[in-house]
């Protein structure tokens, strides 16, 4: 059986059209499916459309989460909840297209155990949004330790036994796409164009993408900690130079050391600059140990259409899936 996640977050223009396109792929595909609608705190009437198609074809499930809990917690209650031999996962407002579906199928079948959907071109390849994102994967790549980092999102497809190890990962700050490649598992991959949204407006703000990027870094690398050690290095040799400099000139040549108002201010405000920079650092890292011991739970469920409550007994020991062939 094949399982579609797709998260919803007041989605409920492209509902419709998702729904249609969805049915013709998988209905394509020739194989037992289901689709796992996940609600995350919608303000419109999207849990309620979800459940009207259920009630019309009970393989449209919905998840309904407490309140909004932000994509990759919503992401990852759908992978819990997913049954399926292999679990692709999709973005609601169609700029992950459907017709894509029977292509990343075709290469599990064939034996790759993680099919990633790379984004060939984008729509929202303009403005200060396309410009973060033509300079977000250049530099994860640079930053991460990640075995790679390509211009995927979430759009892919895991076998069941890539889902059973992911469902034992216990990180609260997610970065799915660098989870899905931190675990391995022969890997193929599918090109595809990036369209613009259907309908409505971007769900994610400029805020939330930016912190969503700073925990794809953060949680993958080090490098950040590294940069800062480095500084304070490079700042202290620099202050070291100056010294030797200035007492030569004074005992030499009897010049005597700089001085001023205005050289004392820009020393301390340099100074004070690379400290906070440094600090900043330090409690993004210190923040995200503070999320991770606090053991709260990732989303809470208060209500399920067609979903049976997560085994995660399944996932504690390495499986092997049934073979797709």
């Amino acid at each position: 059986m094949i399982s579609v996640v797709v998260p919803i977050f007041n989605e409920m223009e492209n509902l419709p059209e998702l729904r249609r396109r969805l049915l013709e792929s998988l209905d394509s595909v020739g194989r037992p499916w289901e689709v796992l609608f996940v609600n995350d705190g919608s303000k419109d009437d999207s849990a309620k459309v979800i459940a009207e198609y259920h009630q019309q074809d009970p393989r449209f499930k919905l998840i309904d989460l407490s309140r909004n809990f932000g994509h990759q917690p919503a992401v990852t209650a759908g992978i819990h909840h997913a049954r399926g031999d292999c679990v692709i996962l999709m973005d609601g407002d169609l700029q992950d297209p459907p017709e894509i579906i029977p292509q990343l199928v075709e290469q599990w079948t064939s034996g790759f155990q993680v099919v990633l959907a790379e984004r060939r071109t984008r729509g929202d390849r303009h403005g200060a949004r396309g410009l973060g994102y033509r300079l977000f994967y250049p530099l994860l790549r640079w930053m991460t330790d990640l075995p790679s980092a390509p211009d995927a999102g979430i759009f892919g497809l895991m076998d069941r036994a890539a889902v059973d190890q992911f469902n034992r990962l216990p990180e609260r700050n997610r970065f799915i796409p660098g989870l899905r490649s931190w675990l391995g598992f022969r890997q193929g991959r599918v090109l595809y164009d990036r369209q613009d949204r259907a309908a409505g407006q971007p769900k994610q703000t400029l805020r939330k993408l930016i912190h969503y990027g700073m925990d794809a870094m953060i949680s993958f690398s080090y490098k950040p900690l590294r940069g800062a050690t480095y500084l304070g290095f490079i700042v202290s040799i620099v202050a070291f130079l100056l010294g030797v400099y200035f007492l030569f000139s004074f005992f030499y040549f009897h010049k005597p050391a700089g001085s001023g108002f205005t050289t004392t201010i820009l020393c301390v405000l340099f100074l004070g600059g690379v400290q906070l920079i440094c600090m900043g650092i330090l409690g993004e890292y210190i923040g995200r140990i503070y999320e991770e011991i606090k053991q709260r739970p990732l989303y809470i469920v208060q209500k399920s259409l067609g979903v049976d409550p997560p085994d995660f007994n399944a996932a504690t020991t390495p499986t092997s899936s049934p073979s797709p062939h």
